[in-house]
Formats: structure tokens, C-alpha cells, sequence
């Protein structure tokens, strides 16, 4: 039992340190990408905050599994460096037992993490997208600044208006852009205008009414004019942004468990997948972190890292084979492939003893 208590708290203690640290990492970065997007004028800067904030357990169910997988591989490489682990053998502490330990903490860190994935992330997400989908946040084309003429997409897009009212609705708006080496404009004039959102899509509109739009090449004489009632323009999401995440992740686990489409089963796979990786990347730690004093305790982490990196992008891509319509059967070989190799792993000098007294016989 106190062998037990050392070796779950020198990994608890390894786990919350390096937590920190990729939080404090994954945070600073995502803040600093949505604080130019504030800066920018695509949301406004009083809700920065509570976006992030209602985000939190979306960075930690990623970031949980990893510290655990680096807190063990830290933990039990000091052991070995330390010749700590020698005693351990010496008194019959074997890797499966060493695996037994460390399942008790990986457990629990897997039912965080499940908690999380499946009910305080989405909930978060669903809390930020409402903040992000109000009129008054709803401004990647930068209308919302009244009375300013404002440039997008490096100078290619100038826009204006009058006069915002409360509900976000905009009164003389003016639009000008241009593509990439073409020196045809369009300029639409509008009495009125607002940013709308496609329930069923999630997508982005600005809706002007009343107006005219011109196109055509100055100091050309074939210019094209039309009037019209009511215009809509897709908004596009800039890679990372703040409103970029999948409309799917704001979504109950309860709904998606009613729900028949693709992509919903794409998102409810990815979450329960969350916490089953714990105690695969547990096992695995646990049978990688073998070295010596001569090789040091951070020998193993360039090869441990590479084999995560693998799990993830096989998960990643399994799930976008779900949400293309696919079968989540490549999801559940991903999980028992890499089961099977902790498994090899952690029997492995079991197994090569004996082949060893196979060959000799």
C-alpha cells in the first residue's frame, strides 16, 4: 500500500505540472489569436473573456490525457534513472503490477476526462456559441463600428454604416471589394442591414435590404446595376477562429444520442474516445518509461510523444470518416491496435524470455 501511495502521487504530481504547463501554453495561445480577433473588430472585446472561460473544459479534455501520459513517463523514468525501480524488482514489483498501480489514478483521470467530453465541454461550447452568435458579436465583416469606413481581407473589402441600433440592425450601409489582381469592384448600397444566422447550417449572413448593387471596371462603360429587395452574403470563418469549432460540439451527448446523422456520430464517438485513450496511454507510458541512469529520464519521451501523436491523428481521421458517412469501425481498430501494442508492451520482457528458453530447448 505505500509503494502504491509513492508511485500515484509522484504521477498525480507529475500530471498537475505538466497540466499547467500546456494550460498555460494552449490558453496564451488561444487568447492571443482571439484578442487580435477583438482587435480586429470580429468580436467585440467585453466578451473575450467569458468565451474563454466557458471554453476551459474543451482545452482540458485534451490536455489531461496528455499530462497523464508525460506525468507517468516523468515519474517512472526518475525511478529508473534513480535506481528506485531496481528496489521495486528486488522486491517483486513486476511491469504488470507497476500497470495494476497506475490504473487506479489513470482511471480516475479518464472519469474527468469523460465528464468533461461529454458534459461540461459541451455545455461550454454551447454557453460561448451564444455569446459569439448575438448581433452585436456577429461581425466578421466589421459593420458593427457605426459612422467608420473599415478595411477586411488586406484592403480588399471596405464597408460602412451609418448608424447600429441595439439589436445589431445597420441603417445606410455601403459595401466595396474587389478579388485578388481583378480590377472589376462591386459597391452595394443598402437603406438597411443585419447579420443573420442559417439555423440549420450555423453559417453566417449579412442580409442587406433595399438596395442597389453596381459591378463593373472603372472607367469602363459596361457597368452592371441591379436593384434588389433583399441580398444575402455568406460570411466566412477564418481558419482558428473564435467561431471556427464544429456547430456539433455544442451539442447535449443526449441529443446526439437521438440523432442519425453523420456528423452528429462523427462527435459523439470522438467524446467517448476521449476517456478510453487514458488507460491505453497509461499502460503504454507506464512500459515505455523503462531507462537508466546513463540515458536519463527524458530518454523515452521523443519516441512516447511520436506514438501519441499517431493515436491522435488515427482518431482524428477516424472521426472524420464517421462525419463523411463512414462506419466507426476505423475508430475502434484505432483503440485496439494501440490497446494490443501497450498489451505487447508491457509483457514484452516476458515474452522475449520466453523465446529465449524456447530456442535454448
Amino acid at each position: 500500500m505505500r509503494i502504491f501511495r509513492y508511485l500515484t502521487s509522484d504521477v498525480l504530481t507529475h500530471t498537475l505540472a505538466v497540466a499547467l504547463v500546456l494550460f498555460v501554453v494552449v490558453f496564451s495561445g488561444r487568447f492571443i489569436r482571439y484578442l487580435a480577433e477583438a482587435a480586429a473588430g470580429d468580436i467585440t472585446a467585453d466578451i473575450l473573456l467569458p468565451v474563454m472561460l466557458y471554453r476551459l473544459p474543451s482545452f482540458f479534455e485534451l490536455i489531461l490525457p496528455l499530462s497523464l501520459f508525460i506525468g507517468i513517463l516523468l515519474a517512472f523514468g526518475r525511478l529508473y534513472s534513480e535506481s528506485e525501480m531496481v528496489v521495486l524488482k528486488a522486491c517483486g514489483i513486476s511491469p504488470q503490477r507497476l500497470g495494476g498501480y497506475i490504473l487506479v489514478p489513470a482511471l480516475c483521470v479518464a472519469c474527468i476526462v469523460g465528464l468533461l467530453s461529454l458534459s461540461l465541454a459541451p455545455e461550454g461550447s454551447a454557453r460561448a456559441r451564444a455569446l459569439l452568435e448575438t448581433p452585436k458579436t456577429a461581425d466578421s465583416l466589421q459593420l458593427l463600428a457605426s459612422g467608420r469606413f473599415k478595411k477586411q481581407r488586406g484592403g480588399r473589402l471596405v464597408s460602412y454604416a451609418e448608424n447600429i441600433d441595439e439589436q445589431g440592425v445597420m441603417q445606410n450601409v455601403f459595401v466595396a471589394e474587389r478579388d485578388h489582381d481583378d480590377p472589376e469592384m462591386i459597391i452595394t448600397l443598402a437603406e438597411s442591414g443585419e447579420i443573420v444566422l442559417d439555423s440549420a447550417t450555423g453559417r453566417r449572413y449579412l442580409e442587406l435590404r433595399n438596395g442597389t448593387r453596381h459591378r463593373g471596371r472603372p472607367g469602363a462603360a459596361n457597368y452592371e446595376v441591379v436593384t434588389f429587395m433583399r441580398l444575402g452574403e455568406l460570411i466566412p470563418e477564418e481558419e482558428g477562429s473564435a467561431r471556427s469549432t464544429p456547430r456539433t460540439d455544442s451539442i447535449p451527448t443526449a441529443e446526439l444520442l437521438r440523432r442519425d446523422d453523420p456528423k452528429a456520430r462523427g462527435t459523439l464517438w470522438w467524446r467517448v474516445s476521449l476517456p478510453v485513450i487514458v488507460p491505453i496511454l497509461a499502460f503504454i507510458a507506464v512500459a515505455l518509461s523503462k531507462t537508466d541512469a546513463r540515458r536519463g529520464r527524458y530518454a523515452r519521451i521523443g519516441p512516447a510523444l511520436l506514438i501519441f501523436l499517431v493515436y491522435f491523428v488515427a482518431l482524428t481521421q477516424s472521426r472524420t470518416v464517421i462525419e463523411a458517412g463512414g462506419s466507426p469501425v476505423p475508430m475502434l481498430l484505432s483503440h485496439a491496435t494501440f490497446a494490443a501494442l501497450a498489451l505487447v508492451l508491457i509483457y514484452w520482457e516476458d515474452l522475449t524470455s520466453q523465446l529465449r528458453r524456447g530456442k535454448r530447448g
